[in-house]
């Protein structure tokens, strides 16, 4: 039909996010993800120490990232938990270093909401929960500083086990989880304008499933938030190419280059990771 607009409404797509604006309906940003921990999935402990840790964040900003997420707590649940304080002296150090010397949008990758609240003081723009703002407090801490949050469906959350994970239909549960913790937010009064909202690829789902979420992300993008798709080098991508870690990076492109495609308008961050460390 003619004039009919093929890409949802996405809601304030024109948003300045720490000290960078975006416009999302024309815009992808590039998310890179430095982990301070020992176990993260990918890089395997590469960025743990702090000099790495920063020099990792600041070479992806000069090689064209315009956001950086760091963690000091890996999703998976084989490893040990660790105290507030730990994750606290994992992450304020390098947020703080990392904001000394860009302008790039940085978040911090974290469920709890003391870290939270001190990763802002410390220049965090941006809390991603890979919890969707379950923790006691975590939203209400959320609005009192004002960051954007970057709301994400897991079924268990960070460090949480859960045993083969099923859907009756992925993409239609993710959707309704992701429209309910949106409420939740907005009823703690976090604005509409400072929420991104991440299907969570491969967070307690098999290949299949993170193969449907991307199949059919329109119907994520629908929901009307900037949507944050975290696929890179991640095992879905791996299993269904017969790929190793290290191999993946055509799987990536490919996968982001589809989720694009599948959400013009409100697909809003990709990621790039550091290069694993190449073989002896």
């Amino acid at each position: 039909m003619s004039g009919e607009k093929l890409s949802p409404e996405i809601i304030s797509p024109v948003r300045r996010i720490g000290r960078r604006e975006f416009d999302f309906e024309r815009q992808v940003a590039i998310m890179a993800i430095v982990n301070r921990t020992p176990n993260s999935f990918h890089d395997q402990g590469r960025t743990f120490e702090l000099d790495s840790a920063v020099a990792a964040a600041t070479k992806a900003v000069d090689e064209g990232a315009d956001w950086v997420d760091i963690g000091g707590f890996a999703f998976s649940a084989a490893q040990a938990q660790i105290a507030v304080d730990e994750e606290i002296d994992r992450v304020v150090p390098v947020i703080a270093r990392v904001r000394a010397a860009t302008d790039a949008v940085i978040s911090v990758d974290t469920h709890r909401p003391e870290v939270a609240a001190a990763a802002v003081e410390a220049g965090a723009d941006v809390i991603n929960d890979t919890n969707g703002l379950r923790e006691p407090g975590m939203a209400e801490v959320a609005a009192g500083t004002g960051a954007s949050v970057v709301v994400t469906h897991s079924l268990g959350g960070p460090g949480r086990r859960v045993f083969r994970p099923s859907y009756a239909d992925v993409v239609s549960e993710v959707a309704d989880f992701l429209r309910e913790r949106v409420s939740a937010a907005l009823k703690a009064g976090i604005a509409p304008e400072k929420i991104i909202i991440d299907p969570g690829h491969d967070l307690n789902k098999n290949t299949f499933h993170s193969l449907e979420l991307t199949r059919r992300l329109e119907e994520i993008t629908a929901i009307g938030y900037p949507t944050l798709v975290a696929l890179s080098n991640k095992d879905f991508i791996g299993e269904t190419l017969d790929r190793p870690q290290g191999e993946r990076k055509e799987g990536t492109i490919a996968a982001n280059v589809v989720s694009i495609l599948k959400g013009p308008a409100s697909c809003a961050c990709t990621t790039w990771r550091p290069p694993s460390r190449p073989s002896a």
